[in-house]
């Protein structure tokens, strides 16, 4: 029988979906969510989609066609018919995964979960309860504590202590072991004058549990316990704080992740079609010309530029290849990629490739991702402002009359480069696509939320509801489901449960 999990402050699923997706040697599912709570309206849309679908695989191990037309279509039409093809799994999904706003001091959702492991455990007997989640981190993040350093405000921001809710789970329900992730600000973050990481594990340790690391045996630093994505097969430089932790009065003995094959961002790219940007607040010049006009017209004035010397190679590839119009449609088909394995067999080998649109860009960012795509392509380093044709630099205030050296946000523009994993990929990605440039010139875009779904390791078959923006939010804030899954593992032996993961059945079919 599976082991009951309960997932907090979960977002679109990424930790949740890893866990999931765990399989021990006879092929049996070993985590099953009996609960998981996320307060944004959109990403709760796409964690309850994810829970049914879910529930229909255990039920028939077969992607049903009413849901690939959903991921075509998109529409409400196609919704209805999705959710009236077994709507009591639909119903099921809705009380597995809630709505709901976590608050310190309010128990309503703490009884909730004490409920769901009564009535699992009055079912299947009793058994080890697993606790999984994330609280918000912006009061944690670097970049959000910038933002609000002269916010008088912040101090009182409820997001430094939204763990406690975390917390009251661990206390009224004491599960076996907790997972719990956050960004590595936390490390250097304050409330009152107190370090926020030694006030987390302080208050864990004060209720039961001991905190381990996933990265080494021997902890003796905060940094020991932040992993870094890269190291473990996942195609980007995400590094997050992760505490393991074990109730005290069990003797289980825990393991470390195990460092993997670096995997780049065009390998986790292969697949995807190309597809090209689109204009936005179009000049009636621009409308006139067209894109493959005005992009030939762009690669040939930064080739006349100084800047733009030595990279002919790519210059000459953008003036003679233009790819399809932006998909305008809700979906295209495209091979399988590299993290397909929860349904690669029920697809035949071809995925229905959601979420694949591009964004509308300005002109002249058409320009500077071009430039910056092409350089990166011919050096290997992405360039910085200081390397610019001095016509693609930004009319703002913090470059304009400023010297080359000196500018401030000298990587305003940040081009993903091919042959390595990408940068974070973080919630920012819903603002612009100016950190995110796709790595093919001729593309000349930024990433599409599919493409960064993908860095994140969700496979094409996750469906991320809401607008655009939602989408990259979602995708943004997300644990990658594929180093989820290698957590999970660990969690897993603690309970001598032999489990094979993704990218162990990936390395034995390399031999």
């Amino acid at each position: 029988m599976a082991i009951p999990m309960i997932d907090l402050f979960a977002g679109p699923g990424g930790l949740g979906e890893g866990f999931s997706s765990l399989r021990d040697e006879h092929g049996s599912q070993v985590f099953q969510s009996i609960l998981s709570i996320e307060r944004d309206e959109q990403a709760h849309k796409t964690l309850k989609l994810r829970a049914y679908l879910r529930k229909i695989l255990n039920s028939d191990d077969k992607v049903p066609d009413v849901y690939v037309r959903y991921m075509r279509e998109h529409s409400a039409e196609a919704f209805d018919k999705l959710i009236s093809y077994r709507p009591q799994l639909w119903k099921a999904a809705g009380e597995e995964a809630l709505k709901a706003e976590l608050k310190e001091g309010d128990d309503t959702y703490v009884k909730i979960g004490m409920e769901r492991l009564e009535n699992w455990r009055s079912k299947y007997g009793v058994g080890p309860l697993v606790i999984i989640g994330g609280p918000p981190c912006q009061a944690y993040s670097l970049a959000g504590r910038s933002r609000r350093a002269h916010d008088e405000t912040f101090e009182k921001d409820e997001k430094h202590t939204l763990y406690k809710c975390y917390l009251s789970f661990i206390q009224a329900l004491k599960p076996d072991i907790f997972v719990m992730e956050n960004v590595k600000g936390l490390l250097s973050a304050t409330h009152e004058g107190q370090r926020m990481f030694s006030r987390i594990v302080g208050d864990m340790k004060a209720s039961g549990y001991k905190i381990r690391s996933l990265v080494t045996d021997d902890p003796s630093s905060p940094r020991d316990f932040v992993v870094k994505a890269e190291k473990y097969g996942i195609p980007q430089m995400r590094h997050r704080v992760i505490l393991l932790g074990i109730r005290d009065d069990l003797d289980l003995k825990t393991s470390i992740l195990e460092e993997r094959h670096e995997i780049n961002l065009i390998e986790a790219l292969a697949g995807i079609p190309n597809i090209r940007s689109s204009f936005s607040r179009r000049s009636r010049e621009e409308e006139t010309i067209g894109w493959a006009a005005y992009i030939d017209a762009a690669a040939k004035r930064i080739a006349e530029t100084d800047e733009g010397k030595g990279l002919e190679t790519a210059i000459a590839r953008v003036l003679s290849s233009h790819p399809p119009q932006n998909n305008e449609g809700r979906s295209v088909t495209a091979e399988c990629g590299p993290y397909d394995w929860w349904y690669r067999h029920r697809f035949g080998g071809k995925s229905v490739l959601t979420n694949h649109v591009t964004r509308s860009h300005l002109a002249l960012d058409l320009d500077r991702y071009l430039f910056c795509a092409a350089y990166a392509e011919v050096k290997g380093t992405p360039p910085h402002l200081d390397d610019f044709p001095p016509t693609l630099l930004p009319k703002h205030r913090n470059v304009q009359g400023a010297e080359k050296g000196s500018f401030k946000f000298n990587d305003r523009f940040r081009v993903q480069v091919a042959n390595r994993p990408s940068t974070t990929i973080t919630s920012h990605i819903a603002k612009d696509g100016h950190y995110y440039i796709h790595p093919d010139p001729v593309q000349c875009r930024s990433l599409t939320v599919r493409e960064a779904a993908r860095l994140q390791t969700f496979p094409d078959d996750y469906l991320f509801e809401g607008n655009r923006t939602a989408q990259y939010t979602q995708v943004g804030n997300a644990v990658p489901p594929l180093l989820a899954q290698q957590i999970a593992q660990i969690v897993a032996s603690c309970f001598d449960i032999s489990a094979t993961g993704f990218l162990d059945t990936l390395q034995s079919s390399k031999g």
